[in-house]
């Protein structure tokens, strides 16, 4: 039993409540004191930038990301660049959805703990589907990624796990590595690390699902963009530290 979740809104502000008291009960769970109110948060994942919980904002369940502290870099850097990327982030995510991808609402961002506050999406991780709904995903991914590179960003961390299906649809969850970038060499190393990826957790349908996405993506970039983005995906290929998938 977790008990009741409160709602963040019950402290004054996000900057309150993540300045409040932490305690641990086990590996997977936090509790934050803030004033009379106590707020049950669940890791649900740890990354090298931060931290994934999900929580409850307004009565909501929420996903509240974290940005680790850095102490191999001098405090002030780290402090810079940790502000720097939560609101690229924040605004990316925004970005995207003004243009048609669908992304998690965003909630509150505060600049000064680097964190932010958003919409909580249900459904099932594309890399855990399987058969025709996989196919699909990656179709959809296809065309979420020529979307964004159509308008200048690239998305950092292009995996099936940073996509989630969602009544049918696909939604892009994670833009912690993204950038605002209209360079073809920079939206093709976005294609070789999905590729990549296929490779690795997908192999038994990788060649499939490569087609499928590049069939969504052509559509939302158009033959010519399409193949000058191939073209730098092989030039990439060649380089010495970079083995061909396919």
């Amino acid at each position: 039993m977790m008990g009741k979740i409160a709602p963040i809104r019950s402290c004054n502000n996000i900057a309150q409540y993540l300045a409040g008291a932490w305690k641990t009960t086990a590996p997977d769970v936090r509790i934050i004191s803030c004033g009379t109110i106590t707020q049950i948060m669940k890791l649900l994942k740890k990354g090298a930038e931060g931290d994934i919980f999900l929580t409850k904002y307004d009565s909501k369940q929420a996903i509240l990301k974290t940005r680790k502290k850095k102490s191999y870099r001098n405090p002030e850097l780290d402090e810079r660049i940790r502000r720097q990327r939560t609101m690229r982030e924040a605004g990316v995510i925004s970005e995207a959805r003004s243009f048609g991808v669908l992304t998690p609402l965003i909630y509150r961002v505060d600049t000064e703990h680097c964190t932010i506050l958003m919409q909580h999406v249900w459904g099932t991780m594309v890399r855990d589907l399987a058969g025709k709904k996989l196919e699909s995903g990656c179709v959809q991914i296809g065309r979420i990624t020529g979307t964004l590179h159509k308008n200048g960003i690239m998305h950092g961390d292009l995996t099936t796990s940073n996509f989630i299906l969602h009544h049918n649809k696909v939604f892009a969850i994670d833009f912690g590595l993204s950038q605002r970038t209209p360079r073809l060499e920079d939206h093709a190393v976005d294609l070789r690390l999905f590729k990549e990826i296929l490779g690795s957790e997908h192999v038994e349908s990788m060649k499939t699902l490569w087609s499928k996405f590049l069939q969504g993506y052509k559509s939302a970039v158009g033959s010519e963009r399409f193949n000058k983005v191939l073209h730098h995906v092989s030039v990439i290929e060649g380089r010495g530290r970079y083995a061909t998938v396919v």
